[in-house]
């Protein structure tokens, strides 16, 4: 071989990386013409999943983890007294009040002896021992709506699809009479940030939430059943061909064909699927287990009785959600602690026992949190504000480890320090637990492959797995 000069050598290597860039070009090309899921077909997951659902339990509004999960006792010991320079409050530093002790005691529950606030005894006498705690995480943002669109999107820029969007997605749904992902919501109104808290983002409008309310009559608006079904089937297969004729030439008009899916899926839910959202049909002791029989519960627990009866028949993904932000308790904080655990608890409790006895649990995930903390420290007399350093959540049910407490945060319950879990590793955790490949399930948009978990590497937390 003879020797190259070095215009010869650099003009060699200039067109080694035209060659690389071409090829890299061609790849994006080729992932980006790559068939998109564009139906809600059942489809084959990478891996053994450890469930076949998730019901996604969201506490609007940020519940204080050191009055519920995270027993401070040199908290209690220094209230009153102000906290040093290392410790400031992130929404406004001039706002940073006096270390404030949790008011409510907490106890050991179950064999585990996981400790617990007082205020939930259904949970903690019932299911200590079937819940993974998990109090080290922390948050990207401290207001509500970029917090719970983190946490829902993996990002706090809005926009991008949902977990309920992906996952749905990825997997199709169980049951083609039923929406793969449904958001019940209190009748009373809906959450802050609204249906963003359920949409599939730049994904095809097909992958996003159905919203349900979960009212004593039609939780969902215009769904009539009262169509003898043999003319209703008639209607509907009528329906649907002229649904074909006009998709065609259309094909890439998402709106439209996530509306055609809509109403599709809505003549069939008056068909065969209205019997799910009708809880009269349960037994006085199944209402009684959910705390329909008094004010205070009744209203939750009808929509965690209808997150189940949704569950069961198949749907993928069912987010319950509160009205506005309950759990905000800027102010009174003792007190409205205790109004919320008493219409939660039990329906709570209910849920995770109910899906025991049928045998469900093993094969449902259940996830229960917020989209952060509550300071350590005052705001003015008794109230707590926002805190994206440290907060508490539990998951439970298929193969998750039952008695297990994962993290810790500091003697004051300021800064997640032990385990650290980020929302970048719960979204992981999650998928990895439907049988999904976290790094792998992407959807092609902006020219790149996107993914839930896009911001951080994210790590599976291994330590409350089974």
């Amino acid at each position: 071989m003879g020797a190259c000069s070095r215009r010869g050598l650099l003009a060699h290597l200039g067109m080694t990386g035209g060659l690389l860039g071409l090829q890299s070009l061609l790849a994006q090309a080729a992932e980006a013409q790559a068939p998109v899921n564009r139906d809600l077909l059942q489809r084959p997951t990478n891996d053994s999943p450890r469930v076949k659902r998730i019901i996604y339990l969201f506490q609007n509004g940020g519940p204080s983890h050191v009055d519920l999960f995270d027993p401070k006792p040199r908290l209690k010991k220094h209230d009153g007294e102000k906290p040093g320079s290392d410790f400031v409050n992130d929404v406004d530093a001039k706002k940073t009040g006096v270390w404030l002790g949790s008011p409510f005691d907490f106890r050991r529950y179950g064999r585990s002896g996981m400790e617990m606030s007082e205020l939930l005894p259904e949970l903690g006498n019932r299911h200590a021992d079937n819940i993974a705690l998990v109090r080290s995480m922390v948050s990207d943002h401290e207001n509500h709506e970029q917090a719970c669109c983190h946490m829902h999107t993996g990002s706090a820029i809005s926009g991008r699809p949902t977990m309920g969007a992906w996952v749905t997605y990825a997997l199709g749904t169980e049951n083609q009479s039923l929406p793969a992902y449904v958001a019940i919501l209190n009748p009373a109104g809906l959450p802050v940030d609204g249906a963003r808290n359920w949409s599939s983002g730049w994904m095809p409008p097909l992958f996003q939430g159905m919203p349900v309310r979960a009212a004593k009559t039609s939780p969902i608006l215009n769904l009539d059943p009262r169509i003898a079904a043999d003319p209703a089937r008639a209607r509907l297969d009528f329906l649907q061909e002229l649904n074909r004729r006009h998709r065609q030439g259309r094909e890439d008009n998402l709106e439209l064909e996530a509306r055609i899916s809509n109403f599709e899926l809505a003549a069939r839910m008056q068909l065969a699927a209205t019997d799910a959202l009708d809880v009269t049909t349960e037994s006085a002791a199944t209402h009684q287990l959910y705390g329909l029989d008094k004010p205070e519960t009744e209203v939750y627990g009808r929509e965690l009785l209808l997150a189940r009866r949704l569950s069961e028949r198949g749907v993928r993904f069912v987010q319950v959600m509160m009205t506005g932000q309950p759990w905000d308790t800027h102010s009174n904080n003792s007190n409205q602690l205790k109004t919320l655990c008493r219409s939660t608890d039990v329906p709570v409790s209910g849920l995770l026992t109910d899906l025991k006895q049928r045998g469900l649990l093993d094969e449902t995930l259940v996830l229960w949190t917020g989209e952060f903390g509550r300071t350590p420290f005052a705001e003015g007399k008794d109230g707590r504000d926002h805190h994206k350093r440290a907060f508490s959540l539990w998951m439970a049910g298929g193969g998750i480890k039952g008695g297990v407490t994962h993290g810790g945060t500091d003697d004051f319950g300021y800064a997640s320090v032990t385990d650290v879990v980020r929302v970048c590793d719960l979204h992981a955790t999650i998928l990895h637990l439907m049988g999904m490949r976290f790094k792998d399930l992407t959807f092609q948009h902006d020219a790149r492959p996107q993914r839930l978990t896009d911001f951080h590497e994210a790590q599976i937390v291994k330590p409350i797995l089974a």
